[in-house]
C-alpha cells in the first residue's frame, strides 16, 4: 500500500474511490437532513426545478436519491468481486497445482464459460430467476470466475516450482496446507490487481442491469436506475442523468487508477524482491 500511495496515480486512485464510497455510505443517512426529502417521497411534480437538482420522473427529490442511490451498487459490487475472487482462485489454482486430467477438465470447462459473452448470460439468468439481489451478485460474480481462473492458474504455475514448494512436498506436508500457506501468499500480487479489474468490470455491469431495468428494481434509489427512469427528460433536467452518470465514472475511473496503481506496486515488489 506504500508504494500504491508513493504513485500520484494510486493517491488519485484512492481519493476518487474513497469520495464515491463515501457517498454511497453516508449519502443515505445525510439526505433527509441535507435535501428535506427521503428518496422515495413526493417533493413536486415531475421534472421541476425543486431544490438544488430539481425532481424525477415521479416529483422525488434528485438530489435526495442520487444521495441515496450508490449503497447498493457499492455493496452488490463488492460482493459480486469476492464471489468471482473466491470461486475463480479456488478453480485456478488447484488445476494448476494438481495438473494432468483435473487441469485439463477444469481449464476445457472454463474455455466453454469464457466464450459466452459476460452481459448476456447475466441478462438470461436474471430474466430466468429474476431481478432479485443475490440472484445480481451471484450471477456477475460467476461470470468473472473464469477469467479470474486463468490469472490464478498462471500465477500458480510460475510458483509451484520453486524450492519452497518442493521442500514443503519433501516434508509431507498435506496440499491444502500448501495452498494456503505457500502458494496463495506467493500469488496475491496477480490476484489482487485483478480484484481490481474485477471489481471496476461489477460496477459497470450492476449499473447497466439496473438502466435495463434488469437490476435494482423502482422504488429503490440506485444510479443505474436513476438514468433510465430520467433519460426522457434528459433536456428538460438533466440532473436526474448527469449524476449519477458522474457518480459512476468517478468511481469506475478511481477503480482502475488503483488498479493500475497495484499492478506496479506488484511489479516493483517482484522486481526488489529479484
Amino acid at each position: 500500500m506504500r508504494r500504491v500511495w508513493g504513485q500520484s496515480e494510486g493517491r488519485v486512485g484512492i481519493i476518487l474511490t474513497a469520495i464515491i464510497v463515501l457517498l454511497a455510505f453516508l449519502g443515505p443517512l445525510l439526505a433527509p437532513l441535507v435535501t428535506g426529502y427521503s428518496p422515495t417521497e413526493f417533493a413536486d411534480r415531475p421534472f421541476q426545478p425543486t431544490g438544488p437538482f430539481g425532481t424525477d420522473d415521479l416529483g422525488r427529490s434528485v438530489a435526495s436519491r442520487f444521495m441515496a442511490g450508490g449503497t447498493l451498487l457499492v455493496l452488490y459490487s463488492v460482493a459480486a468481486t469476492v464471489i468471482g475472487m473466491v470461486a475463480g482462485a479456488v478453480f485456478g489454482i488447484v488445476a494448476a497445482y494438481t495438473g494432468g486430467t483435473v487441469d485439463a477438465v477444469i481449464m476445457r470447462v472454463n474455455d466453454v464459460l469464457l466464450a459466452i459473452p459476460q452481459l448476456v448470460f447475466a441478462m438470461l439468468a436474471i430474466v430466468v430467476l429474476g431481478p432479485q439481489g443475490w440472484v445480481l451478485i451471484l450471477v456477475i460474480g460467476l461470470t468473472h470466475a473464469p477469467r479470474i481462473a486463468r490469472v490464478a492458474r498462471a500465477a500458480t504455475l510460475s510458483v509451484i516450482n520453486e524450492d519452497y514448494i518442493r521442500a514443503a512436498e519433501m516434508y509431507a506436508m498435506p496440499r491444502s496446507r500448501i495452498i494456503f500457506r505457500e502458494i496463495i501468499p506467493n500469488i496475491t500480487g496477480p490476484l489482487s490487481v485483478e480484484a481490481g479489474l474485477r471489481l471496476t468490470y461489477s460496477i459497470g455491469s450492476i449499473a447497466s442491469l439496473s438502466f435495463l431495468g434488469l437490476g435494482m428494481q423502482p422504488p429503490a434509489a440506485d444510479w443505474g436506475l436513476m438514468i433510465n427512469e430520467n433519460r426522457i427528460a434528459l433536456s428538460v433536467q438533466p440532473w436526474g442523468v448527469i449524476l449519477p452518470v458522474a457518480a459512476i465514472a468517478v468511481l469506475t475511473i478511481g477503480t482502475n487508477l488503483l488498479a493500475d496503481a497495484i499492478a506496479r506496486a506488484n511489479a516493483s515488489t517482484n522486481v526488489g524482491n529479484a
